[in-house]
């Protein structure tokens, strides 16, 4: 009792203290089961709906152009895509030039881009130089706002041509030599390997033929029907794989022969690869598709807010639903709490 009356606890703070950490709990509680409550339809905040589908800035009608592809670098991408014709896996890694001959096979392209604020004619000027006999075009394609052409040129007559470029006033004009001495050499070099590797199947195959009828005679005259018939199995595999192999490596003859025809045909002609696109100062295709694009923005606004004023304001209050149940049986259960409480004291 002297604990009590020095520390002045009385009945009634110690009913008010039970009640307070009891209340505290609860609201933890309360408290752990708002958190763990999904905000919104989707599982997120429910002010989500709101800013779906607003645009994050204004529409813009720039015209962006990228230079790569084929049609930019022409002797690497034809190296590239002759490597993988000529079964490159096939050749030895290139380590250079040797010898002293190899501007002997140097070759020449130009890679031209020409912006045009009327792309469709300048597209035709350069596709009349179709019509003249020393030009041979090799790729073409062309849109509305661009066209892109691949074509060669006697060297004799490259002046002509390079001057017919430049009166487009191209954008750039870049000319690059190099020489495909090292890989005619690799061409050459692969191909008389696969050859003597041929003449080695033949050979095998030849004699291998020879042994097996000389064994299938002897077999035959000693009546060995069993030893025979394997005779014959071993003959038939043996034909197979070597035709196999024989037809393959005569497949990759082919392809190194083509590859080496199309290096060697490089040295005759010049190549030209000529890029036009369309570059306006008032376009009004492009102004059309940005007020197209600021309307569709703008409905897509409207529609976020429409839905966060319906759709939205009915999931804040579902989610704000259990809080409200949560308090209220919060504030029953503290009443009659506190009214147990007293009673007991009063007791």
């Amino acid at each position: 009792m002297n604990f009590f009356e020095k520390n002045k606890i009385t009945p009634a703070k110690v009913v008010k203290s039970v009640l307070v950490g009891f209340g505290v709990f609860v609201a933890l509680i309360i408290l752990i089961k708002v958190v763990n409550l999904p905000f919104g339809a989707g599982g997120g905040s429910g002010f989500g709906v709101m800013m779906q589908g607003i645009p994050s800035g204004s529409p813009t009608y720039d015209m962006a152009y990228s230079e790569s592809g084929s049609s930019v670098s022409y002797g690497n991408n034809l190296q590239k895509t002759l490597s993988v014709r000529n079964v490159m896996s096939i050749l030895p890694p290139r380590t250079g030039a040797t010898g002293n001959d190899a501007e002997a096979y140097e070759v020449t392209d130009y890679n031209a881009h020409i912006e045009s604020g009327r792309a469709e004619q300048t597209c035709a000027k350069v596709k009349e130089l179709k019509a003249l006999t020393y030009v041979i075009f090799e790729n073409a394609s062309e849109s509305d706002k661009q066209c892109s052409y691949t074509f060669k040129v006697e060297h004799a007559k490259v002046a002509d041509i390079l001057s017919a470029i430049k009166a487009l006033d191209p954008k750039d004009i870049t000319e690059n030599t190099n020489t495909i001495k090292q890989l005619v050499d690799d061409f050459t070099s692969q191909t008389d390997i696969l050859k003597k590797k041929r003449d080695a199947i033949d050979k095998t195959l030849d004699s291998a033929l020879r042994s097996y009828d000389e064994i299938t005679v002897l077999a035959t005259r000693t009546q060995n029907a069993e030893a025979l018939a394997k005779i014959i199995d071993s003959k038939i595999g043996i034909i197979e794989r070597l035709t196999q192999e024989r037809i393959t490596i005569s497949a990759q003859l082919d392809e190194l022969a083509r590859a080496k025809n199309d290096q060697l045909d490089r040295l005759k002609y010049t190549y030209f690869n000529v890029n036009v696109y369309e570059n306006k100062f008032f376009d009004g295709e492009s102004l059309k598709d940005s007020w197209k694009s600021a309307v569709q923005n703008l409905v897509r606004t409207l529609n976020a807010v429409l839905q966060s004023v319906t759709v939205g304001l009915a999931g804040f209050l579902i989610w704000l639903l259990p809080i409200i149940l949560y308090a209220l049986i919060m504030l029953v259960v503290a009443k009659y709490a506190w009214r147990t409480a007293k009673t007991i004291w009063a007791k």
